[in-house]
């Protein structure tokens, strides 16, 4: 069964939500953008893409920013974009994978959204973006050792967000059922009585 939830886990799931907004972290290859694209579209709520905005916003690519200003400034850019992104929800928001390394960026999220973490395991990343050249970190000697350096160095981090769900080599559908079942799973877990 792939296809979407239920109106049922849908109406729990915006629930959840509120007003806020949804906010993917993760590392680049979770699927953040893809996952989060069909969760809005299931949700009916609008999505962003906070790197698509730093491009529209600075008309230049990520790869040329980093290589214009370096990752200090772009980080800067992001923060900025990513603030202006949550004054106004509900959407969904899916962000580039060092965004909530930042500490300013990590508490704005944890204010105005519901943070959610698409954890995958190094080979899964690996597979996915090994077939594309457009990533500046990964452009080292050893690139999948700087992906595995970036996993062990963020994932402490990314452990800070509201809700965990598992991106793995599953059909999409798949993994943005089981962010809707978790995000279903938020109201439940809130009514359910305090035992006496």
């Amino acid at each position: 069964m792939s296809g979407r939830p239920d109106d049922d886990t849908i109406a729990q799931a915006l629930e959840a939500i509120g007003d806020q907004n949804l906010v993917f972290v993760g590392l680049m290859g979770a699927g953040k953008s893809v996952i989060g694209r069909l969760i809005a579209q299931w949700l009916s709520i609008p999505f962003a893409d906070s790197d698509h905005e730093i491009e529209k916003v600075s008309r230049m690519s990520i790869t040329e920013l980093f290589a214009a200003y370096g990752e200090e400034e772009f980080r800067s850019l992001e923060a900025r974009v990513i603030g202006r992104l949550l004054k106004t929800g509900p959407r969904v928001i899916s962000t580039g994978g060092g965004a909530f390394m930042n500490t300013e960026t990590r508490e704005l999220i944890a204010e105005e959204g519901l943070s959610i973490w698409l954890k995958a395991d190094l080979e899964v990343l690996w597979e996915r973006v090994s077939r594309r050249d457009t990533r500046p970190l990964l452009r080292t000697d050893d690139p999948k050792g700087t992906l595995k350096a970036l996993l062990e160095q963020r994932y402490p981090i990314y452990e800070q967000a509201k809700v965990t769900v598992v991106s793995r080599d599953a059909a999409k559908e798949v993994v943005a059922r089981d962010v809707i079942s978790a995000l279903a799973q938020l109201v439940k877990s809130e009514k359910q009585e305090p035992i006496a």
